[in-house]
């Protein structure tokens, strides 16, 4: 199953637990921790804070790749750049098991943060989180005079996986077409100068980005 898009094509999430995308590569990294760590205190990832913008404390078996090369154009860097922490925040909340964490509620708002806080409970209420590698590529831009922008991308989750705390156990699945998925999100500029998140749709398998 997809992660991220596993919440945006249903609203099962609260049934039905839908949690990561497939993959089938071993990894051991979750396998070194005691499984007694906090999130805070298992972080080895962590995003700079800048104008107001909460940290990002990730697992250290958590890793991102992001091939979203500057474009030289002020306003869609700063669309990616903070679409880029919008989708650690995520990962952040869920390691957290809080579906109201801060930090994911500052890139997201309305119906993309009710669906997201929805997905998030689903991991809560299953005691479980991410871990892996994730891959974002291909992003297209659009930034209106409106203040309104639009990010398309895809994610590689062949190398992600699903991790439940309290055995720690990592529930691998192999690679299929659906390992890839293609997101379209809606963003506005708040008046803190901070692109979020308004809407989030995703389609797994699609053709743009399967390798």
């Amino acid at each position: 199953m997809n992660r991220r898009a596993a919440f945006l094509t249903t609203l099962a999430v609260t049934t039905a637990l839908t949690l990561t995308a497939c993959g089938s590569e071993d990894t051991d990294a979750p396998a070194k921790g005691s499984g007694k760590e906090t999130p805070s205190t298992a972080s080895a990832s962590s995003a700079p804070v800048s104008d107001g913008r909460p940290a990002i404390e990730l697992p250290s078996d958590l890793s991102y790749t992001f091939d979203w090369p500057k474009t030289g154009d002020k306003e869609k860097d700063a669309v990616l750049a903070d679409s880029e922490q919008s989708i650690k925040a995520v990962d952040q909340a869920i390691a957290n098991q809080n579906a109201l964490d801060k930090a994911y509620l500052y890139y997201y708002e309305g119906e993309a943060a009710a669906e997201t806080e929805q997905f998030i409970q689903a991991y809560v209420d299953a005691k479980a989180r991410v871990t892996g590698k994730y891959r974002y590529y291909d992003p297209a831009v659009q930034v209106r005079d409106s203040g309104e922008a639009s990010l398309v991308y895809c994610e590689d989750q062949s190398k992600a996986f699903d991790m439940y705390l309290k055995d720690r156990k990592v529930n691998k699945t192999p690679v299929t077409e659906n390992s890839y998925v293609l997101y379209t999100t809606q963003l506005r500029m708040n008046d803190k100068g901070v692109w979020v998140i308004t809407k989030l749709l995703s389609e797994r398998g699609h053709d743009q980005c399967r390798p």
